[in-house]
C-alpha cells in the first residue's frame, strides 16, 4: 500500500498497483492504442471515398461532399477516445473534453502564443511576402477589417476547406483523440514523434487522385509523396509538442490554418530574390528566433500546470514542464 500511495491518483490500472512503484503499461495497451489510432486515421481517410465521384479533389462539389464526411467522423472521434478507456481501464482525473485540449484555462495565451511562435518561424517567408506584395501596409489593414473579404474567403470552398475545416478536424482527430491514447503507452516525448507517422501517412491517399488523373509520371507522384509524408510528419510533430505543451487544441489548429496559407517555404525564390540577402537572413533568423523561444513561449505554466494530456503519464519528461 505504501507503492500505490505514491502513485498518480488519475492513472491507477492493475499493473500500477501490483507494480515496484515505476509505471508499467498494461499488457496491451501499446497495441490497443496503436490500433485505436490506426483504425481512427482509417475511418478519417475512408470517409473522403464514400462518395463516388469522377471529378477531381477541388472541384467545389466534391468538396462540400467531403465536409460532410470528415465533419461526421471527426465529430464521432471522442467515441474512440472514450471507447479506448473503456477498454484499457486507464481512469483519468481530467474530464475527456479537457484530454482532448478542449478547456478554458489559458485559453487566450494558447491562442496567441503557438500562433506568434509559428509565425517567427515563418519570418523569412513573410518578409519576402511583404517585398513582393503590391498593396501597402494600410492597404492591408483595410482588407483585413472588409467583412465583404471574408464573405468572399468564406464562399471559397477551397478556402474554407485549407483554413478551416482541414486543419479544425485533422488536429482534432489527429492530436487531441490520438495523443490520449498514445501517452499513456509510450510517453509524451515518444508519442509527439508517433502521433505524426499516423498523419504522414494519412496524407498517403492523396497519390490515388494523382494517378486516377494522370496528374504526373508515376516516380514522380511518388517522390511527391514522400515528401509530402516528411513534410507533414514533421509538421505534426511540432503541433503534437504545441498541444502538449499547452494542454490546448486552438493553438495547433490555427498554427495549422497559418501554415496552410503560407505553404512549404520558396526557398529557390528567396535564392533568387532582389534583395536575396535580407530575405536570407530573414529565414535564418526565423529559425534561430524559433528554436530560441520554443520552450519558452510554450511553458506549460502560461496554460496550466499541468497540461491535461500530461497527467496520463505517472513519469511525464521534460516535455510536460517548463
Amino acid at each position: 500500500m505504501a507503492e500505490e500511495e505514491n502513485l498518480p491518483p488519475n492513472l491507477l490500472t492493475d499493473e500500477v498497483k501490483h507494480g515496484n512503484g515505476d509505471f508499467v503499461p498494461p499488457d496491451g495497451l501499446c497495441s490497443l492504442s496503436v490500433l485505436s489510432c490506426l483504425l481512427l486515421a482509417c475511418t478519417y481517410v475512408g470517409s473522403l471515398y464514400v462518395w463516388r465521384s469522377d471529378l477531381p479533389r477541388d472541384h467545389p462539389a466534391v468538396i462540400k461532399r467531403r465536409f460532410t464526411s470528415v465533419l461526421i467522423v471527426s465529430g464521432l472521434s471522442p467515441l474512440f477516445v472514450w471507447a479506448w478507456k473503456e477498454f484499457t481501464g486507464v481512469t483519468t482525473g481530467p474530464s475527456l473534453l479537457a484530454l482532448m485540449g478542449i478547456r478554458f484555462e489559458g485559453l487566450i495565451p494558447a491562442i496567441v502564443l503557438p500562433l506568434l511562435l509559428t509565425m517567427v518561424l515563418f519570418l523569412g517567408p513573410l518578409i519576402q511576402l511583404a517585398m513582393d506584395c503590391p498593396w501597402s501596409f494600410t492597404d492591408g489593414v483595410r482588407v483585413a477589417f472588409d467583412p465583404w473579404f471574408w464573405m468572399l474567403c468564406v464562399s471559397d470552398m477551397r478556402w474554407l476547406r485549407n483554413q478551416v475545416v482541414a486543419p479544425l478536424t485533422e488536429e482534432l482527430v489527429f492530436r487531441a483523440c490520438m495523443l490520449p491514447m498514445l501517452v499513456p503507452c509510450a510517453g509524451p516525448s515518444t508519442a509527439i514523434f508517433t502521433c505524426p507517422l499516423f498523419f504522414g501517412v494519412a496524407h498517403f491517399h492523396h497519390m490515388i487522385e494523382l494517378l486516377r488523373f494522370r496528374q504526373g509520371t508515376l516516380a514522380g507522384i511518388f517522390l511527391a509523396a514522400v515528401f509530402q509524408f516528411s513534410y507533414t510528419a514533421v509538421f505534426g510533430a511540432y503541433t503534437a509538442f504545441i498541444f502538449i505543451r499547452t494542454g490546448h487544441l486552438m493553438g495547433p489548429v490555427l498554427c495549422h490554418s497559418f501554415c496552410n496559407y503560407m505553404g512549404f517555404p520558396a526557398i529557390n525564390t528567396a535564392l533568387e530574390h532582389p534583395h536575396r540577402h535580407t530575405v536570407l537572413s530573414s529565414y535564418l533568423l526565423g529559425v534561430f528566433l524559433f528554436f530560441f523561444f520554443l520552450f519558452p513561449l510554450t511553458n506549460p505554466s502560461f496554460y496550466g500546470l499541468p497540461t491535461p494530456v500530461c497527467t496520463l503519464s505517472s513519469s511525464p519528461s521534460s516535455v510536460c514542464f517548463s
